[in-house]
This record gives C-alpha cells, structure tokens and sequence, in this order.
C-alpha cells in the first residue's frame, strides 16, 4: 500500500479525533456561548490550523511561574486595599441610590473602595496630556512611575524622555513598564532600550513574547493599562499611549487618534501608585519591602470633591470583572447612556444590556470611528448595528480620525472613563484600568467632550442601513461569527 492510499484518511481521521477532543475541551471550560461556537466554527473549518490556534490563543494561559508568582504578589496587595477600605470613611462618598450598589460590587470584585476627596481634571486633547504630564515630571522630586501599551518616539514623546532622563539625573527614580507587544517597536531598537538604561531609568517588560513562551503561556493577554504616577501625588489614566498622534500609525489610512486622559490628585493616587506597583512587582520580580519608601505609595490629602473608585480589570485576577460591572451600570440607566469606543464588539449580554436601555426610554447613543484600524473590528462592530438602532439606540459615526477615548456616561451623574473598550478583548484578555466616577461634574465635563465629538459624525440611518447591498451584510455577519474572539 502506497502513501496516496492511507494518508487521506489518515488526516481525516487525525482532524476529527483533534475536534472532538478540542472541543471537549471547550465545553469543559464553560465559557459564553458566543465563544464557545467561535471556536467550534474554527475548529472545523480550518483543519489542523484552527487546532493550532485554539493551542496558542484559545485559553487564558500563564506559565506557571507567572502563576505563582502573580499570585504571591496580588495577596499582597489585596492586604493594602483591605487596610485602605478600613481607612477610607464611606459615609463620605455622595453618591445616588442607583450608583450605591455599584459602587459595592464593584469594591467586592476589584478590592478598591471609592474614594472621597480628589481633584480630577479632563483633559480632552491630546496636546494638554503632554504638557501636563512634562510639567509634573519636570517638578517631580522623588519618584515617577509610567505604565503604558505604547510608546512610540518622536514629537511630543521625545520631549518627554528628555525629561525623564533630566528628572533621573536629579535623582528621581523614575520606572517605565511597557506591553511588550504594544511597544514591540520601540523595545526592538537596541538603542532606545541603551539611552534608557544609561540614563540609570528602570525598564519593565509586561507579558514578553517568544516561540518559548507561546509553547507555555498564551501570548495575546496584554497589559493594555495607561497610568502615571509622579511622586505618589499626581496619577494620570485614559486612553492615551505615549504617542504623539501627528507621527504615530500614520500610514494606516484612519487619521490621527482622538484620545482624553484625566488628571488626579487626592485619596485616590494612592489606589493608582498601588496598581502600578503591583504590575511592576509581577512583571520585574522586585518586591515592596517597604511600600511607601520604595514607590511613594502614601496617604494623600484632600485635593477636591470628586468621589473616584480604581478599577484595575484582567484575567488573571476576576476575569469577569468588567463586563459584570458595565452590565450592572447599564441597567441602572433611566435617562441616558453615551458611549465613546473604537472597538465595538459586544457579546451577547453587553448587546442586551443596550438594547434594553433603548427599549425602556433611555437615550443611548454610540459613537464610534467610521474607519478603523482592525479590517475585522470594523466589519464585526456594524454586524450589530441593525439591532440596536431597531431597538432604538443611535449610532453615530466620527469622521475626524480614528476615535480612540474610551468612555460611557450614564444619566449624567456617573461616569466610566479609562482603557476599555467595548468588546471581548477588553473584558476578558487585557489587563485594563477604567476610573468609576461618581460625579456629576465630571459627567457633564465628559458628555460636553463627548458631544464634541458628536459635532464631527454623522448618524446612521436605519431605513438606509437595512437597505445597503446583501454581499456587505453577508460579510459582516461572517466576520460576527468570530467576534467573541476579536
């Protein structure tokens, strides 16, 4: 018998003993549906190739000396907001009624209180983060901390790392924590990583990545948090990388990135120095022997009125976290709901929770980037849009780059405002950081930002969106297929 003979039913037989088992494994996991039936569909439809994937992509996967050692160091932490939970006075935290019972879910599943006290400024132009954040470093005087996706040299971003090396010279510690994938670029030049460390400023390395570590860990769980920290004093979050947009990604055909950040002083930089210094203690192995020496993790004073909850979200610690929280929220709504995200693809619940705001009378309006730089994102986000807009949501599409701010404002009076986005990536696979405002300043200030935006889109029209071609409908419904995994 030749080889022509036996190898065909060799791998047919090979690829349905590997789907059987994978899938197996896949219910076993009981994880959402929606996921579940992606990977049913690419287990099937690509032989042995959809095996491969679901090896490297399809569980949330560490090494197991990750594991452990995330798990050592989280204790710890979950000692330090246990101690800031007792000192914090929640009698303190105004807040409504409907936002009272996120406010304890959200302490029960993340560990952080909301927290009295801070001064929060929005900063809705990507130029004032810049000149802000060099000007805080430019007066640190002991320490800054930077964590970040991205960071992409030129403009802006070059001023900055001359600061930081001058702040370093004076003596300031200064640690910059990056994703290794989302500053893949920058690490990869041996001579950005040279002008670092000979400026004595520490690097850490979020998630590296390798043939190695694929084998052992999954490789798409990234640190996608945006947080500084200068001098345990000043913190700032939001959606912006350390880029500056009129130099960063310019090729790709979608505009500059349209970003806000907050800035904070009060309480609650103590809550953002000890997200940082958890991710750097993980992600380096160097220890706090002594928190407030080493990363100025200390009591604040009173800076301002804002209540402000930090909600550090990812998989390794309640993964479900984020997604429970928004939900919550979303269903709290009675009057509005505005959202602002550039990757919009809901699961199932999410997509409920906002069809039944629409449904009971609350305004809900989505507005997203007409173009966007993920070709599937894009075309898995408008497989949705019949159904809300039938529901009675509007969807607006933002015609002056690519609108990357990530916020929701509910009822004007609270506000989610920091890295997430709206789709499974954000609630299950990234490490993000999202601020609870419990304000409704700050919620006005977000939505006169977000009808900024408004002033630059355009809404879709449902009659003229149920009537686009067939071949356009077909192509996003088939990209939706796989939406649970994007």
């Amino acid at each position: 018998m030749n080889v022509a003979d036996w190898l065909p039913e060799l791998l047919f037989t090979s690829h349905w003993l590997i789907v059987i088992g994978l899938s197996l494994r896949v219910i076993h996991l009981r994880r959402p549906v929606g996921v579940t039936l992606a990977w049913f569909l690419i287990l099937l439809a690509l032989p042995f190739v959809g095996a491969g994937f679901y090896l490297m992509l399809g569980e949330n996967r560490f090494s197991e000396r990750y594991t452990k050692l995330a798990g050592e160091v989280h204790a710890q932490y979950a000692e330090f907001q246990a101690r800031l939970r007792e000192r914090v006075d929640q009698d303190r935290v105004t807040i409504t009624d409907a936002a009272r019972s996120l406010k304890r879910h959200a302490t029960r599943v993340v560990g952080f209180p909301a927290i009295p006290d801070n001064d929060v400024v929005l900063l809705g132009e990507w130029q004032l983060f810049f000149e802000h954040l060099i000007e805080d470093v430019r007066a640190a005087r002991s320490s800054v901390h930077l964590e970040f996706y991205i960071l992409s040299t030129g403009g802006l971003v070059d001023d900055l790392l001359l600061e930081l090396e001058a702040a370093r010279a004076r003596g300031v510690s200064v640690r910059i924590l990056l994703d290794a994938v989302g500053s893949g670029p920058f690490l990869s030049r041996n001579a950005n990583l040279q002008r670092l460390r000979s400026a004595g400023i520490e690097l850490g390395i979020s998630h590296p990545v390798g043939f190695l570590r694929a084998l052992l860990s999954r490789i798409d769980l990234r640190n996608h948090r945006k947080n500084a920290v200068i001098d345990g004093e000043v913190a700032y979050t939001g959606s912006q990388n350390l880029v500056d947009p009129r130099f960063f990604k310019q090729e790709s055909g979608v505009g500059q990135w349209i970003d806000a950040m907050a800035r904070l002083r009060g309480p609650v930089v103590e809550a953002m120095g000890a997200a940082f210094a958890e991710d750097w203690q993980i992600a380096t192995g160097k220890g706090l022997i002594d928190v407030a020496s080493t990363h100025d993790i200390k009591p604040q004073p009173p800076a301002g009125t804002y209540d402000v909850q930090v909600i550090p979200s990812g998989p390794a610690f309640e993964p479900k976290a984020m997604q429970e929280l928004l939900l919550t929220a979303l269903y709290a709504a009675r009057e509005s709901v505005v959202l602002t995200t550039p990757y919009f693809v809901p699961d199932d619940s999410l997509e409920m929770a906002i069809q039944s705001a629409a449904l009971r009378g609350v305004d809900v309006t989505i507005i997203v980037p007409r173009k966007n730089d993920s070709t599937l994102v894009h075309f898995a986000s408008r497989s949705h849009f019949e159904d809300l807009m039938e529901a009675g949501a509007k969807i607006a599409a933002y015609d002056g780059g690519l609108l990357h701010t990530k916020s929701i404002v509910i009822d004007n009076d609270f506000a989610v405002f920091g890295t997430v986005n709206l789709d499974m990536r954000s609630m299950w696979l990234n490490f993000e950081l999202s601020l609870f405002v419990y304000d409704e300043r700050f919620a006005c200030e977000l939505r006169v930002l977000q009808e900024s935006y408004l002033d630059h889109c355009e809404f879709f029209d449902l009659a003229r969106w149920r009537a686009r071609p067939m071949f356009e409908r077909l192509r996003e419904n088939v990209v939706r297929l796989v939406g649970p995994l994007l």
